[in-house]
């Protein structure tokens, strides 16, 4: 039993970190535009992120629970193993997100997740417990989904300037307000997709080590990740927050509403057939979009490179600080148990 209340804690723990890791990529936008103030704009978020995994379908947790990593039956010591692995790969996600957020870098907690994992798992149980179909449906998710995030972000800025082109200065009130739906909307989406990341982890949770004989995400579960992530989100991280909403371009009323919009059909369509995008990426590469569709050159691409290096680099770190947790934790275990 303490077993599983050390997994769900750490869940939630990421659950946490992930709303407020990620509460720059739902908030940034409408926050630095004025459009609404920061603590509406994070409460909203946050109750957006707690309501949505109610509503929105479970095929991302699916994917995480059942399609990544190989579930078997285990005898009572291998229990110990399990659990091990699952704490690796939810510490290696976390202290990463810990990482990032120390320096302002909007790096992706989908990533640092699905890194955690594999590297706890390598290290656990070698390469033969990896589902490698299901692990590249994920990858394949993740690398796609900025590239629609950018495409989208420059279509919906091009089609919103043909359909204004006649109005006057006053039209950025109108798109001031249109950003609160869409706000709402990319929280919605966000929730749909990350919250069900932590579901998808306690449900795995509750098959090796022997409370559950299948995949189900009991409402409790799915209140309390919704809850965690909603309080991330709501605390906010500020430091990401600064790098996501100015630091890539500079935006106006009519670009945040663009960039939420687009980000939150990627967003919400991945939910839809199981993909665990990053939010993180899609936002990014939306607002790179928006800045290009208005002027290539407007774009920051100095801190655009260092976002996307940080990209490239979370899997493998994250993978690594999983393995090197695991390999702690069984020398612990080792030691208090004889393990």
């Amino acid at each position: 039993m303490w077993l599983i209340v050390v997994v769900v804690s750490l869940a939630l723990v990421f659950a946490f970190s992930n709303g407020f890791h990620d509460a720059a990529n739902v908030v940034s936008t409408i926050i630095m535009t004025r459009a609404i103030s920061p603590r509406k704009a994070l409460l909203i978020a946050g109750l957006c992120e707690f309501i949505a995994p109610f509503f929105l379908g479970a095929a991302v947790a699916r994917t995480i629970g059942e399609n990544i990593i190989h579930i078997s039956v285990r005898t009572p010591n291998t229990l110990m193993i399990s659990a091990s692995f699952l704490i690796a790969a939810l510490l290696g996600a976390i202290l990463w997100n810990l990482v990032t957020w120390f320096f302002g870098l909007p790096s992706s907690s989908s990533h640092a997740l699905i890194g955690g994992m594999v590297g706890a798992v390598l290290v656990a149980y070698g390469p033969s417990k990896i589902l490698w179909g299901g692990l590249l449906y994920v990858v394949a998710s993740l690398v796609i989904s900025p590239l629609l995030g950018l495409i989208f972000g420059m279509l919906f800025l091009r089609i919103t300037f043909r359909i204004f082109r006649n109005a006057t200065p006053k039209v950025n009130y109108l798109f001031n307000w249109m950003q609160i739906p869409s706000s709402i909307a990319l929280a919605l989406s966000h929730g749909s997709n990350d919250v069900q990341k932590s579901i998808g982890l306690i449900a795995m949770a509750s098959i090796l080590l022997g409370f559950s004989t299948g995949f189900h995400a009991p409402l409790w579960v799915i209140a309390s990740c919704g809850a965690a992530t909603a309080l991330g989100t709501a605390s906010g991280g500020w430091r990401i927050i600064k790098t996501v909403g100015s630091g890539i371009y500079r935006l106006r009323s009519v670009h945040a509403f663009c960039a939420q919009t687009s980000s939150a059909v990627v967003i919400l369509g991945a939910a839809l057939v199981g993909g665990p995008v990053s939010t993180t990426h899609v936002v990014s590469s939306s607002i790179m979009g928006v800045g290009a569709g208005q002027r290539i050159s407007a774009v920051r691409w100095g801190v655009a490179k260092h976002i996307m290096l940080a990209w490239v680099v979370t899997i493998p770190a994250s993978a690594v600080m999983a393995g090197l947790s695991f390999l702690a934790i069984r020398w612990l275990l080792s030691y208090a148990y004889g393990l």
